[in-house]
């Protein structure tokens, strides 16, 4: 322990007094992700759907940004985020918390759903299981991966009524491409992005490497979006105000040391690839998906680093395939 430095000290103090073990065995984690790591994306898949990725290896969410230029409007944008706020992880171990996913077979029959926003929404049919785990809270998303045909299907305000199941919106993606939604159309989420590719999986942190951006939430977007976000939902045109779809990445002066391992993974992820903007909400809320294997003590140590600790990248240049 770097009893030199007050925030590593205080940092060591607060993980025994918690009592982090979470008895599994140890993770090695290098002091920065390799080329030859980087290279190889979504090294661990969806538990059930082995031979699905998580879109290819040249789409941005997988695509490191941590040598990509500082973008000029950075401060003021962290400004309005919250520079003195500390990050949030949205998910931890009781299965209320956080956005589950569900995967399914080929056996399992597709139905259609009734959506309010129609014409934003891919209508179906959706493989939705006879008892699917849905996120709690208002949003009431429901992820579906088919690991026979490799299709990511996502519905928010997902309801089973008797009539049938209805949705606010739904978009179904094709693990296997590139492509992005219609320009203006929204998806289960604000930015008209997919939801699972973003989210902090147990299996990853275990492996020692998180090799794709991470989906989080902002209190007030700007009226537009950047790639590769398709649709705003903004209340202010101010350019100080961030985009749906902006990257954002934790500085690289920012020491990890004191950290738990899987703490260390969590946070070097964001140095490499970045956090994106995809939904309003409470500010640097981190989304992941419910397991009982997380430790929440451990978790919300991360709470730490501050909005001050970030900064925007500028990803004006990057394309999927490109």
């Amino acid at each position: 322990m770097n009893v030199s430095n007050p925030r590593v000290m205080a940092r060591e103090i607060a993980r025994v007094l918690a009592g982090v073990s979470l008895g599994v065995a140890a993770i090695a984690v290098p002091a920065s992700t390799t080329a030859s790591a980087r290279s190889v994306s979504n090294a661990v898949t969806i538990p059930g759907a082995p031979n699905c990725p998580i879109f290819p290896a040249s789409n941005v969410w997988n695509r490191p940004v941590d040598n990509l230029p500082v973008a000029k409007d950075s401060a003021a944008i962290i400004k309005n985020i919250g520079p003195n706020i500390g990050l949030h992880p949205d998910f931890g171990s009781y299965a209320g918390y956080g956005i589950p996913y569900n995967v399914v077979g080929a056996s399992t029959k597709k139905v259609r759903v009734k959506f309010l926003y129609k014409s934003q929404s891919d209508k179906g049919p959706y493989p939705i299981p006879v008892h699917p785990k849905i996120e709690a809270g208002s949003d009431h998303h429901l992820l579906i991966v088919d690991s026979a045909t490799c299709y990511l299907y996502e519905l928010w305000e997902a309801v089973k009524t008797a009539k049938g199941w209805t949705a606010g919106s739904g978009a179904i993606w094709n693990l296997e491409s590139n492509k992005l939604r219609p320009a203006g159309w929204t998806s289960a989420d604000a930015a008209g992005l997919p939801i699972l590719p973003g989210l902090v999986r147990y299996e990853e942190v275990q492996s020692g490497v998180i090799d794709h951006a991470l989906r989080f939430t902002v209190p007030d977007t700007r009226t537009r979006y950047i790639y590769p976000a398709r649709h705003e939902a903004g209340d202010t045109n101010s350019a100080n105000f961030p985009p749906m779809g902006l990257r954002l990445r934790l500085k690289a002066s920012v020491s990890l040391a004191g950290f738990s391992t899987e703490d260390q993974v969590l946070l070097q992820a964001m140095k490499t690839y970045g956090i994106i903007v995809a939904d309003n909400g409470s500010p640097w809320y981190i989304s992941g998906a419910s397991d009982p294997r997380w430790n929440d003590s451990d978790l919300h140590l991360i709470d730490e680093i501050t909005g001050s600790d970030f900064e925007v990248v500028d990803t004006s240049r990057f394309r999927n395939g490109s």
